[in-house]
């Protein structure tokens, strides 16, 4: 993991299934993802935390895992 002071804070983008409530809050770097370099993956409530970063292929089959819903009952879209 890293810190977030590698990252440019305008090029987050949260994921359509994080509320405002507190929830299941996800950012990341979409634009990262479609250059195929590391994508950085940040808890959205608290930004200063740690990053998780994903290689290209490790991200295809996390996104791809949530799509199928392999990870838990519910599916996501990222498209």
């Amino acid at each position: 993991m890293t810190r977030e002071t590698d990252f440019d804070a305008a090029a987050w983008v949260r994921s359509s299934h994080s509320t405002s409530d507190g929830g299941q809050c996800l950012e990341w770097m979409p634009r990262r993802a479609a250059d195929l370099r590391p994508v950085p993956v940040r808890d959205s409530k608290h930004p200063e935390g740690p990053v998780l970063l994903f290689g290209a292929s490790e991200w295809t089959g996390f996104v791809t895992a949530l799509e199928n819903g392999d990870l838990g009952s519910e599916r996501f879209s990222f498209g």
